[in-house]
């Protein structure tokens, strides 16, 4: 039998993007290989989301009929989304994955995560791939994935939609930060709305351009805004977040009677 060489083939590896730390104030800000802040922290309250978009991205609990029970962030970044459901959804079970080893040294080291046990846990993985392993098994799904100049591909197809819609709880939402001026902008909702069967809302954030967009598993129990505009009211003073400025741009931005939304 004639002897094949054999050769060690590696897989491929891509370029990540290098981390970089700037401070100004009493603001920490992560980037990722460009100027462009990816993830801020307020050192005097840490657990405050001061990037407009992150804010935006918390719209879905204008429709949540009840605190998750556990949410799974695709893009840890430094960790606004983990310390502000520490603080804010105690109760909550969090999983954050980041494919970047270097983003996840540098947010255990200097952004302050909630500790890391049962109840919060990070995975080094590629987030397309990690929640394909996920069925049913999550009630929110945060994607904030950008490489420091776009988004990344892999989390913005259809096929990643449907593994997302797959891994969610009957009543989940997807919930993703999306930049209104990429011409690719329009053909993600798209396919959001194909997947998710229409069951999407697009909320812009306070800065222009940012737009947060839900995808829900199953259609909102509430959608009549004088009862959206009560509860938006409340949820403002429990979580020190404004939701009534939230329904207003999901009411401006989204099909309805003036009534009540048509989702």
């Amino acid at each position: 039998m004639a002897q094949h060489p054999y050769r060690r083939l590696r897989p491929q590896r891509f370029e990540l993007p290098e981390v970089g730390i700037s401070e100004e104030g009493n603001i920490r800000s992560l980037h990722l290989g460009s100027a462009t802040i990816q993830s801020s922290m307020n050192l005097d309250h840490p657990a405050d989301l001061v990037l407009s978009y992150s804010r935006a991205m918390m719209g879905w609990l204008l429709f949540a009929e009840q605190a998750p029970a556990h949410i799974t962030q695709i893009g840890l970044g430094g960790g606004s989304f983990a310390r502000w459901i520490d603080a804010y959804l105690p109760d909550t079970r969090q999983t954050a994955i980041d494919i970047n080893p270097q983003v996840i040294s540098v947010a255990r080291s200097l952004f302050e995560l909630p500790f890391e046990d049962a109840h919060f846990e990070i995975v080094e993985a590629d987030g397309a791939e990690y929640i394909k392993t996920v069925r049913g098994g999550t009630d929110v799904i945060l994607v904030d994935g950008f490489d420091g100049e776009q988004i990344i591909d892999a989390l913005v197809g259809e096929a990643f939609f449907r593994d997302c819609r797959r891994a969610l709880s009957p009543d989940g939402v997807f919930v993703t930060n999306w930049w209104s001026g990429d011409k690719r902008y329009g053909r993600f909702v798209e396919s959001l709305l194909d997947v998710f069967e229409g069951r999407v809302l697009e909320l812009p954030a306070e800065s222009y351009g940012n737009m947060a967009v839900f995808g829900f598993q199953s259609v909102p129990k509430e959608q009549h805004f004088d009862k959206l505009k009560k509860r938006a009211d409340k949820l403002g003073g429990q979580y020190g977040l404004d939701f009534p400025r939230m329904l207003a741009a999901i009411k401006s931005h989204n099909q309805n009677n003036g009534k009540s939304l048509y989702l």
